[in-house]
């Protein structure tokens, strides 16, 4: 399938973008901790992630009859789901046969349509670019202006919680954060962002490496959230090359110690792709200058798997 072409976003989209979503969504708490390492909790958001952001950006200006398909591992089509409800308009969610139990649970309570097929994120994705080109609009979780614009939200929150001079460091799965916070960071000379891969699972920095889109190996990790392939011709890519500062892996061991420390040391129930950020920090691979800010988003894990994790 040939690449879609996708705009750009700029920095008018993230103007608009906050004027949205300050209007229905409150801010997320910044928790401080004692030891240095703090959190933006987007655990918070009514889905417990901060996909709920671009949804709601996305699905404000798409236009009320046309109905929006997508595919998710789970929290964005959650997301796209809740904002739905929100704007009391229709839309499908295509996730892979391997998602998260507690997610697809939390998807079937919404009542949207939802589709499960294939085994990884990339099947679901082509299946939902295969719907939408019967006459939906396919809204990426990441491959999109409003979706990029709507992450990088958070950044205006911490521009009032944190002064003087900040690191953020996030999760990538397909880039639609670390390109939203990478964007709103280039209005601040005092701002860096740090991208976090799982080290199974690393699309997006080969794709930086390359100058385009590989193929890459996709192993098995806990944090579900960010595994997978990203599309051809991916906005993102060109985006957090330009606005990254850094792209960094992390082990799966160092994983779930950020599991275990967030639950153990700070009280916050976070999956594997929530705890990404504050993996790199503890285990001394992202380095800060001035205050670091670990995001922390994606609550919905199995009390069995959590277990598991943090044991």
């Amino acid at each position: 399938m040939e690449s879609r072409r996708v705009r750009t976003p700029d920095r008018q989209d993230l103007a608009a973008a906050w004027r949205t979503i300050s209007a229905r969504l409150a801010p997320t708490p910044l928790h401080a901790g004692v030891d240095g390492l703090n959190l933006k909790l987007e655990t918070f958001q009514p889905t417990g992630a901060f996909k709920i952001r671009g949804a709601l950006n996305a699905l404000s200006a798409l236009p009320a009859d046309v109905v929006p398909v997508t595919a998710s591992a789970g929290n964005h089509g959650l997301g796209v789901a809740h904002a739905a409800r929100m704007l009391g308009r229709r839309a499908t969610v295509v996730v892979p046969g391997n998602a998260s139990p507690a997610k697809v649970a939390a998807l079937h309570a919404t009542g949207v349509d939802l589709v499960e097929i294939g085994s990884s994120y990339d099947d679901a994705e082509q299946h939902a670019l295969e719907l939408a080109a019967g006459g939906a609009h396919y809204l990426s979780a990441y491959n999109d202006p409003e979706v990029i614009a709507g992450q990088g939200t958070i950044g205006h929150e911490l521009r009032e919680q944190v002064p003087g001079p900040l690191t953020v460091v996030c999760a990538v799965g397909g880039g639609g954060l670390a390109s939203g916070l990478g964007l709103w960071a280039s209005g601040h000379d005092d701002v860096r962002i740090i991208g976090v891969e799982a080290a199974e699972s690393t699309a997006v920095s080969a794709a930086v490496r390359a100058g385009r889109v590989v193929d890459v190996p996709i192993g098995e990790t806990i944090a579900d959230g960010v595994a997978g392939g990203v599309e051809r011709g991916s906005v993102t890519i060109e985006l957090i090359s330009a606005h990254v500062s850094e792209l960094l892996t992390v082990t799966e061991t160092e994983i779930r110690a950020a599991m275990r420390y967030l639950l153990t040391e700070r009280g916050v129930v976070a999956e594997g792709a929530g705890a990404l950020g504050v993996a790199a920090l503890l285990a001394g691979k992202a380095k800060a200058d001035g205050t670091a800010v670990a995001v922390v988003s994606g609550r919905n894990i199995t009390v069995p798997a959590l277990t598991a994790a943090v044991r």
